[in-house]
């Protein structure tokens, strides 16, 4: 998916949806208003504004178009917890397992790393980063791609990053498990899902 220019993205939704607005450069190219939380332009928003907002910030930040996240949202709406079903929808998503788990810096590197075949479920190799991963898979690196630029320095970006609880990484043989289900906890996303599901449920 395409996605327009970030920084201006991210001030508008007022959160750093993007791995590029995650750092100190973005924070210092905020305003002082906009780095205290107190930006904004004119009036309050609306209901329907504050839900399309968070809608936004949880799609740009998955990296998802409208159709493919509105698809995963009526597909959570059928589950006896909606937002946790949306959730580990978003979050067992082959492209992003491979960010969280230090295989790529980025969602989009992920996707586009999977798309070429660079990237094995449980051994066999797959080229579509939507693919929904389920407790006891394992990824891993295609052997014909392991010599790839793109994978030089993953040993050393696994031991780095901040893995999630359902995930398991092994930086010796580049490969990651899922060990269980990802759990939604709002105050660590900048994104509220169940804000979200309103949008599309009203």
């Amino acid at each position: 998916m395409k996605i327009g220019p970030k920084y201006k993205i991210a001030r508008r939704l007022g959160a750093p949806v993007f791995e590029k607005t995650q750092t100190p450069k973005y924070a210092l190219s905020l305003s002082r208003k906009e780095r205290a939380g107190t930006g904004g332009r004119g009036k309050p928003k609306s209901e329907f504004g504050t839900e399309l907002i968070e809608k936004q910030k949880a799609r740009f930040t998955y990296g998802l178009g409208e159709r493919q996240f509105r698809n995963y949202v009526e597909k959570s709406l059928h589950a006896k917890e909606p937002v946790q079903k949306l959730f580990t929808l978003l979050e067992s998503r082959l492209d992003n397992a491979l960010a969280r788990s230090g295989f790529t810096k980025t969602r989009a590197q992920a996707r586009q790393a999977a798309s070429h075949g660079h990237i094995t479920v449980n051994g066999k190799r797959v080229t579509v980063p939507s693919i929904e991963l389920r407790v006891g898979d394992t990824i891993g690196i295609r052997a014909g791609s392991s010599a790839s630029a793109l994978f030089a320095d993953v040993a050393e970006r696994m031991k780095a990053v901040t893995v999630p609880a359902w995930l398991e990484v092994d930086p010796e043989n580049r490969t990651a498990t899922v060990k269980g289900q990802p759990v939604y906890v709002p105050q660590e996303h900048v994104f509220d899902l169940r804000v979200s599901i309103e949008f599309y449920n009203r």
